[in-house]
């Protein structure tokens, strides 16, 4: 199982800071577009994903237990 962090307006849109998930095996796209299906997330193309606080690419597969986080960009001034 993975621990998924969610950030900003995505924590928003599932409503909970964090899920516990299976996805293991699954390249980061993989793993995007299911959880947009499932929770109908706004705007995924344009987050950053990081596994075990390193950043990933969409290619990156994610192993058996990592943690993933999924951080919107930010703006300000």
């Amino acid at each position: 199982m993975n621990k998924i962090l969610f950030f900003a307006h995505l924590r928003d849109a599932v409503g909970v800071e964090f899920l516990t998930l299976d996805a293991g095996g699954k390249t980061v796209a993989e793993f995007k577009d299911e959880l947009v299906a499932k929770y109908d997330l706004p705007r995924m193309e344009t987050v950053m994903t990081a596994i075990n606080e390193e950043f990933a690419g969409n290619d990156e597969i994610i192993g058996e237990g990592d943690e993933i986080a999924f951080i919107p960009p930010v703006s300000g001034g």
